[in-house]
């Protein structure tokens, strides 16, 4: 149906391509590019030998916009599937629009230099993929991503408004490192460590990170810390749905992780800021990244599961005054691994990327423009992460959270 070019070779990129081929009537051909040719390779044999289908690789530093856009072109990709650091997002989309084709991301942009989660940068680009006849996608993981449409199909089936939305990600998986991120560690860690930020009665409320947890009952994983943090999908939702009184994020930790975060700060090691080392420039996070064990190594160490999903209160569609529903995904971390050789966290960003694509090579996202997900028909989108290793649940809760 289409050809695509996935631009990153880590955990996401991985599962995203064997989803990808799995489903090869919508992804006619697919290539896989990256600064390290040979981690494509690596995981172009893997594809082939799991799926039967052979996937081309190709070398590229995606900040380079004009020898992206000449690859894109070589490829004949109409659409570009961005999987790399969210810093290069931008010289990415600008390649899309040089060389003509569409776009998709899981992650909003960020400065390399600055720990800001925003998405008005990519928001500037709607006139001119508008312009070009060109589609932009922006988020289309999990948490951005399947957060976003689930709130998107409560909208439509469930609440006719949403006054008050509590997204909640769990992680309850144990790699048996003493400290390791489930996700690229420079990503997680400036997360981690920024303030924590939500949407309450049209503003930001800020609060220092980490200083506000709750203790959560998740399905199928039990009770866990989880603690208030600031996501992109805030901002685009409380954009998109301005009736939303309220949106909040929340995420857990064990207390492993952050006694280390909290000694790694405390002695600079999580600071984005360059320090000579020796006669060299270095930033420590970065440093820190290259110790830290790589997270597309963990997933045959991972057991456990993950539980990720939305609690939404509002008026109901029924007429029935206001209700509270919850939906969720519960994903095996083991399951994951036995199928495209991934842990679940990489396996709920790499599958939504996938079906997101899918959505535009089918026709039902191809609209031109610059678009978050929640702006999108969530129905097919639904579907198939039913049919394609993500099924969701859906349950009434007796009201509004009370935490």
């Amino acid at each position: 149906m289409g050809k695509v070019l996935v631009i990153g070779a880590g955990g996401v990129g991985s599962v995203a391509v064997h989803k990808m081929a799995m489903n090869s009537d919508i992804f006619s051909e697919i290539t896989l590019a990256s600064r390290r040719k040979f981690k494509c390779d690596d995981i172009a044999k893997s594809v082939k030998e799991r799926t039967g289908v052979e996937i081309g690789t190709a070398e590229i530093d995606a900040m380079d916009v004009d020898a992206t856009a000449a690859l894109i072109e070589k490829t004949g990709a109409e659409l570009v599937v961005n999987l790399a650091l969210p810093y290069q997002d931008l010289a990415i989309m600008d390649a899309c629009l040089k060389a003509g084709a569409n776009y998709l991301d899981t992650a909003n942009y960020e400065p390399e230099d600055n720990a800001k989660f925003e998405y008005h940068w990519q928001w500037a680009y709607q006139d001119k993929f508008k312009e070009a006849g060109l589609t932009a996608i922006l988020g289309s993981g999990f948490d951005p991503g399947v957060t976003s449409v689930f709130a998107t199909w409560l909208r439509k089936h469930k609440l006719k408004t949403i006054r008050q939305i509590d997204i909640l990600d769990c992680n309850g998986g144990d790699n048996g490192k003493p400290f390791a991120t489930n996700f690229n560690p420079e990503i997680n860690i400036r997360e981690v460590t920024a303030p924590a930020r939500h949407w309450e009665n049209g503003q930001w409320v800020e609060t220092p990170a980490m200083t506000h947890k709750y203790a959560f009952d998740f399905p199928a994983v039990g009770e866990k810390n989880m603690y208030l943090m600031y996501h992109e999908e805030l901002e685009s939702l409380s954009t998109h749905f301005p009736e939303i009184e309220r949106a909040r994020f929340w995420m857990t930790f064990g207390d492993a992780y952050i006694n280390h975060v909290t000694v790694l700060q405390n002695v600079g090691m999580t600071s984005i800021e360059p320090v000579m080392h020796e006669g060299k420039e270095i930033i420590p996070l970065q440093f820190l990244k290259t110790v830290l064990p790589d997270p597309s190594d963990l997933g045959e160490l991972t057991k456990g599961k993950t539980c990720i999903g939305d609690i939404a209160t509002g008026q109901a569609a029924d007429g029935e005054g206001e209700k509270t529903y919850y939906i969720y995904n519960i994903c095996d971390h083991e399951e994951c691994y036995a199928e495209v050789g991934s842990q679940a966290v990489a396996y709920t960003t790499g599958v939504p990327a996938m079906i997101g694509a899918a959505q535009f090579l089918k026709g039902n996202w191809n609209t031109p423009g610059v678009w978050n997900m929640e702006q999108l028909d969530p129905d097919n989108f639904m579907d198939m992460l039913n049919n394609h290793g993500l099924p969701w649940e859906v349950k009434e809760l007796d009201g509004p959270v009370q935490f």
